[in-house]
């Protein structure tokens, strides 16, 4: 039986990019706090911890005076810059560039026109929808289409995307807004929509979409809490019925799995490539 690894898996640049700067700055001092979980990967952030980097709540945070604080690729919301301005915390900000210039068109849209609605599709929870609700006065967070009865489809509409979601799904609920736009009298001139979706998240769909097909088992390796693995796996196993989800080599060894010509092995962009080589070689020796 072969088994193959994804060429494409592993880290996104905005996640490489903040561990990176996690392990340079905890190298340089044995203390680094880091203000939620660097990466939505229980396995990534135990190794990170075995480290010395120790993780903390928003909660702790605001307990905290006079040490280092490492801001995670999601970004965060303005108030939290304050605190540490006023209580002496290095900021180590390891936001990522598409996170920020995000960030940076939300606040533009709002000075460009103060009374128009700034729509954010997005988890409610995700630190990356906090990060960016903290930006402006009185966003618009929609979950889902259920939830559009909340934007006025008189007034001005300006829709963004959390960075990470499903191209389909925004384009599905771009749609419905515009119909509902038109239903209402409002004026299409009115709908400004911004192609907010990391590039590399919308690359990585395509890829793990033509990967699936080429196996006769598929092992996509992802965090529980990671909405990137949730839609990546999604397009996984609706192109191959055979797909697996797992967190770590213990969730493969309770797997039923039977012998076939090959197996793939891939993950999100909030997945590890040593995790993914781990369970790769794993599948391996238990099929060799």
């Amino acid at each position: 039986m072969e088994v193959i690894v994804d060429k494409d898996s592993g880290f996104c640049f905005g996640v490489k990019r903040a561990i990176e700067m996690a392990e340079q700055e905890v190298s340089k001092e044995d203390k680094l706090f880091c203000l939620g979980d660097i990466v939505h990967n229980t396995e990534e952030v135990k190794r990170l911890s075995e480290k010395g980097i120790e993780f903390i709540t928003h909660k702790i945070f605001l307990t905290l005076k006079n040490c280092r604080v490492l801001i995670r690729a999601h970004g965060e919301p303005p108030e939290t810059y304050k605190y540490a301005r006023q209580n002496n915390i290095e900021l180590i900000d390891a936001t990522c560039p598409v996170v920020l210039r995000l960030q940076e068109k939300v606040r533009n849209a709002q000075k460009m026109n103060p009374y128009a609605q700034i729509v954010i599709f997005g988890r409610k929870d995700h630190p990356e929808i906090i990060g960016l609700y903290g930006q402006v006065k009185n966003a618009i967070i929609i979950q889902s289409l259920h939830d559009i009865d909340a934007i006025d489809f008189l007034k001005p509409i300006f829709l963004f995307a959390q960075t990470t979601k499903d191209t389909d799904k925004y384009n599905e609920l771009k749609d419905k807004i515009a119909q509902h736009i038109d239903m209402a009298g409002g004026s299409a001139d009115n709908f400004i929509v911004y192609d907010s979706i990391c590039g590399q998240v919308v690359d990585r769909a395509s890829k793990v979409k033509e990967f699936s097909k080429k196996v006769d088992t598929l092992i996509f390796v992802g965090g529980k809490t990671s909405a990137n693995s949730r839609i990546l796996f999604d397009i996984c196993k609706h192109n191959n019925k055979n797909s697996y989800f797992v967190t770590s080599v213990d969730d493969v060894e309770k797997l039923d799995l039977k012998p076939v010509n090959k197996v793939g092995v891939c993950g999100a962009t909030s997945t590890p490539l040593w995790l993914i080589v781990r369970v790769r070689d794993f599948l391996r020796k238990k099929f060799s």
